[in-house]
Order: structure tokens, then C-alpha cells, then sequence
């Protein structure tokens, strides 16, 4: 199975915001970032389309021609429980130091570790190979889905992923 995988355009919101499952817009720039994204796609035979659940993947998803993408759950950025919508610099848990020191293993406090969410990325993976063995498919999704790919597909470890930064509107194609 082939996986193209798709990053998310920019988003309105200010830096140093922990958002990650907090359901924010696209930012002013949609337009040219979306077109840019579209073009690549041209490229490929996409035989079934999936998209996270949340807007910023759902309108790329829908500007890039694929409006009955099936939306999953399993492709959503990493959920920080309390810490979404906060500044980090002025999140107040003595959670945060423990997440800091161990963020693979140690989740978000009412949130999820990096491990759990690559844990529902190999599960989903696992389940497309059985319905798409054959096939090229589209994921619609977030950085730490393509951070978790990138570590399942070993470019990266979990020692190194962030080393690379997926960029807005990247696009990670992979044989799995």
C-alpha cells in the first residue's frame, strides 16, 4: 500500500499556543497554501481518501476535490487534555516538568503521551493495509501523525523525529 499523507495548512492562531485537538481555522493564506498542496496531489492515483475530523484538515481536504473523505478520528494531532488552548508559558501543572523529561511515555495531563498516539497511527495503518493492500491512499492529517509515520516507516527514530519539522501543507509519501 501506498500512504500519501498531507499536512494541514497554516492556522489562525498565535504562536506559542498548545492547540493540539483544539479545532482551529485555517489562516488568511488558505487559498495560495491549498492551491500549492493540490498541484502535488495531481500526481497521484488516490484510490480512498481519509481526513482528520478537524476543520483545518477537512477544508484541505474538500479544497483539494475530495469532499466525501472519510473522517478519522485516528489521524487527529496529539490531544493535550488541560494544556489545549494555553499558552505554554503559562500552562500551571506540575505535569508539564514530568511530560517534558518523558513526553514519549508520559501523557498530557487529561491528554495522551506521543507513544498513544503513535499506537492509534500503527492501528490505523494496520487496519488500511487490509481494506487498501494494494492500493495508493490519502491522509488529510497533522504533524505528529507525519512524526509518527516518518518513525513507523524508520526515516526517523523516536530519538530524532523532531529533528525534522513537517512543514504546513508537506506531503510525506510512503510504502507501507
Amino acid at each position: 500500500m501506498k500512504l500519501i499523507l498531507i499536512r494541514h495548512t497554516s492556522l489562525n492562531i498565535a504562536s506559542g499556543i498548545c492547540y493540539g485537538q483544539t479545532d482551529i481555522d485555517v489562516s488568511n493564506s488558505f487559498i495560495n497554501e491549498a492551491t500549492a498542496v493540490k498541484a502535488q496531489l495531481v500526481d497521484y492515483k488516490l484510490d480512498a481518501i481519509y481526513t482528520s475530523p478537524l476543520q483545518r484538515c477537512v477544508k484541505l481536504a474538500n479544497f483539494c476535490g475530495f469532499p466525501n473523505a472519510i473522517q478519522e478520528p485516528k489521524l487527529m494531532e496529539l490531544n493535550f487534555g488541560d494544556w489545549e488552548g494555553k499558552l505554554w508559558d503559562d500552562i500551571d501543572d506540575p505535569n508539564l516538568k514530568n511530560w517534558f523529561n518523558d513526553w514519549l511515555n508520559v501523557p498530557a495531563t487529561n491528554g495522551e503521551s506521543f507513544m498513544m498516539q503513535y499506537q492509534r497511527y500503527v492501528e490505523f495503518v494496520n487496519e488500511l493495509k487490509t481494506k487498501h493492500a494494494d492500493q495508493t491512499v490519502a491522509l488529510f492529517t497533522h504533524g505528529g501523525i507525519l512524526h509518527c509515520a516518518r518513525i513507523h516507516a524508520r526515516i526517523d527514530s523516536f530519538d530524532n523525529t523532531f529533528d525534522h519539522k513537517p512543514k504546513y501543507g508537506e506531503i510525506l509519501a510512503l510504502n507501507v
